[in-house]
């Protein structure tokens, strides 16, 4: 695996958005430049709760990684387009509840590749990478997790937010079954991406990233993001508005749900 904070690591486009980088602004961090500020402010005016829309689809990974690692007894996780580092990481949930949990991160942003050292971190029994690679190219998203993970083990395969860039259902289904075929039975698809079920106005808010920002993103309906689980069991509550999966019991009959949509399954 390349070492990815090198001379090598791509030049950083500051004048063009980037999917990363806005969502890190809507986050709350500080890795974001003018323009994609001014495209997350833009998405702001049509859906002003899209900062809490963010921070929800935060939570439901952070849900996600616990209940595979502390509930499921889950060991290995590939991360694939992980954007920017936040607070609570996936190997940082992971690895409080299993300290010998090993954490794969893939993405192709050049911001996120100089972060990169910011996730090489991990707890003394388990392990952390990062790995430069394009969803488009899965068999080398597995050629280089295997040199941190053991594909012949169970693997929680995460594609958070990131399937709607691939434009074409066809071609992320075929994505999507590339990866999850090597992987053994009990391994886990955990994933996310957005809708227009809740409110119409995400497909203006979609207009206007795919206008000004990059990569394009396109909505699929609940049925089409079921479709990405085929050969794999459901876990109850299915694919739902992501703030409906397993939420915390006291919020539970509080919750607004939200257009993205998400779920768990596990291959038998």
């Amino acid at each position: 695996m390349r070492n990815p904070v090198t001379d090598e690591t791509p030049a950083i486009q500051h004048d063009v958005p980037q999917t990363a980088r806005i969502w890190n602004y809507w986050l709350g961090g500080k890795d974001h430049f003018p323009v994609d500020r001014h495209v997350g402010e833009e998405i702001l005016t049509v859906i002003p709760d899209m900062a809490l829309m963010a921070r929800a689809t935060r939570e439901f990974l952070k849900r996600v990684v616990h209940h595979l690692a502390a509930d499921l007894g889950v060991r290995q996780f590939l991360d694939v387009g992980t954007g920017l580092p936040t607070a609570d990481n996936t190997h940082q949930v992971a690895q409080r509840a299993a300290p010998e949990a090993r954490v794969v991160y893939v993405d192709n942003d050049p911001l996120v590749l100089a972060h990169a050292r910011a996730l090489l971190t991990s707890s003394r029994e388990g392990a952390t990478a990062y790995l430069d690679a394009d969803l488009h190219d899965p068999e080398a998203i597995l050629r280089g997790a295997a040199e941190t993970l053991d594909l012949d083990r169970p693997v929680a395969l995460l594609l958070m937010g990131i399937l709607g860039h691939i434009t074409d259902y066809d071609e992320a289904r075929s994505i999507v079954a590339r990866l999850t075929a090597a992987l053994p039975s009990g391994s886990y698809l955990a994933l996310y991406d957005a809708t227009d079920v809740v409110d119409p106005a995400t497909a203006e808010a979609i207009e206007i990233w795919n206008a000004k920002a990059e990569p394009p993103y396109v909505l699929r309906n609940p049925a089409k993001l079921e479709g990405f689980f085929e050969g794999f069991e459901l876990l109850p509550p299915g694919v739902v508005s992501c703030p409906l999966w397993h939420p915390p019991a006291a919020r539970i009959g509080t919750i607004t749900p939200i257009d993205e949509f998400g779920g768990v399954g596990r291959k038998p």
